[in-house]
């Protein structure tokens, strides 16, 4: 009886062990880095025209993505899109033609105009364009909800209670207007503006109310002047050093802007009387735009951007092994080949585009994507520019 009890016990562990192996076999078959076919990936870029060095770049970030990936499974397969719309058409009907089911890429929005033609491909374009895009490309760029979710938060943080939005009229204006709806954050006042240099002055001077405070400030030191304060030399000499007179009714400024409009911007409000010394300057993301250190009188000056000390990184890495820098659009094609690796790993890439419904995260040299309906939303983190140093507050 003894004996027949213990083989019983050595047929099952037996059991149980065969049962491992079928699983564990099974499950490295599931996955396309274990398997004999390889995890193609379409890649396509400007490689002619005026955008080919940018191409280049982004060609060179994946090979080191590649690299630092470690797998022999991954075959990339580049395709010109020459930054036209036509061409990357002609470019994804080849891959389609290849059975190829993901593209990294194109770069540009104006490129993605016809992509919903080739339905059987899923494109992550580095674009931060999130309006009107064809159901089968996925904005992989730095959009503006992910931005402004950053700004709310430091909003909120700082217990700023009254914020005014200034917004260029360009061509992401409505990008922009998007963002602040969907991050809900709140708006004192909302003001579209002219980047025209003399209608910009004029309009930030509506805004600010400049004029009132300048008339206010000119009233007042004639009403001492007329008085009998015994005083009133000192105070006259106080208020002559000033350019307005009045509080503003605002406690920050958002400026959705960059480069030489954004300082334009920042001055006009400069002339008006309203410093960041007293009022919150708050930007866009600047990529760590370094001319903005040496304008000292427009900070401090805060914005959301990616991890800064991950880019450093990365721009390390990427010199040590190409000998130049990369662009920052390069490190988002550095992380989506890194994404696409992931998604691989667990799941069927024919299904891919079902897989940026479900809710996803995937952790990346940028920060954190999160994934879900179809977006890709990026975690930020906030920067203040300050004494000509750039300081991560969050």
């Amino acid at each position: 009886m003894l004996k027949k009890y213990y083989i019983n016990i050595k047929m099952k562990k037996f059991i149980k062990i065969i049962f491992l192996v079928i699983l564990n076999f099974s499950l490295l078959l599931s996955f396309p880095t274990q398997a004999s076919e390889k995890l193609k990936i379409g890649l396509m870029v400007p490689l002619t025209g005026p955008n080919k060095d940018l191409g280049q770049s982004i060609i060179k970030a994946v090979r080191l993505a590649i690299k630092d990936i470690d797998s022999n499974f991954i075959e990339i397969i580049p395709k010109d899109t020459a930054s036209k719309a036509n061409e990357a058409l002609k470019s994804a009907f080849q891959l389609k033609q290849m059975g190829i089911k993901v593209v990294i890429g194109p770069v540009f929005y104006e490129s993605i105009s016809y992509l919903d033609e080739i339905k059987e491909i899923t494109f992550l374009s580095l674009t931060n364009k999130t309006l009107d895009l064809p159901k089968n490309v996925i904005s992989a760029g730095i959009n503006s909800t992910s931005q402004f979710n950053t700004i709310k938060k430091f909003i909120e943080n700082n217990k700023i209670k009254r914020t005014i939005f200034l917004t260029p009229i360009q061509d992401y204006e409505f990008e922009v207007k998007k963002g602040i709806k969907e991050s809900k954050i709140k708006v004192f006042k909302d003001y579209d503006y002219n980047t025209e240099p003399t209608k910009l002055t004029k309009q930030i001077e509506e805004i600010t109310n400049y004029k009132i405070r300048k008339q206010n400030l000119e009233d007042e030191i004639l009403r001492l002047k007329n008085s009998s304060d015994l005083n009133k030399e000192k105070k006259i000499k106080k208020l002559e050093q000033r350019y307005t007179l009045g509080n503003l009714n605002f406690d920050a400024v958002v400026i959705s802007d960059f480069d030489e409009s954004l300082k334009s911007v920042s001055t006009s409000l400069l002339y008006t009387d309203v410093s960041p010394n007293d009022k919150y300057f708050i930007t866009l993301n600047q990529w760590f735009d370094k001319s903005l250190l040496n304008e000292i009188d427009i900070q401090p000056l805060y914005y959301p951007s990616i991890n800064k000390s991950n880019y450093e990184n990365y721009k390390d890495k990427f010199f040590k092994e190409f000998n130049e820098y990369p662009s920052h659009l390069s490190l988002l094609s550095y992380d989506l080949v890194g994404l696409v690796y992931y998604l691989s790993l667990k799941n069927n890439l024919s299904n891919l585009n079902k897989l940026f419904k479900k809710k996803n995260s995937f952790k990346g040299k940028i920060g954190v994507f999160d994934i879900k309906d179809n977006k890709i939303n990026h975690r930020l983190n906030f920067y203040k520019v300050e004494d000509k140093k750039i300081t991560e507050i969050f």
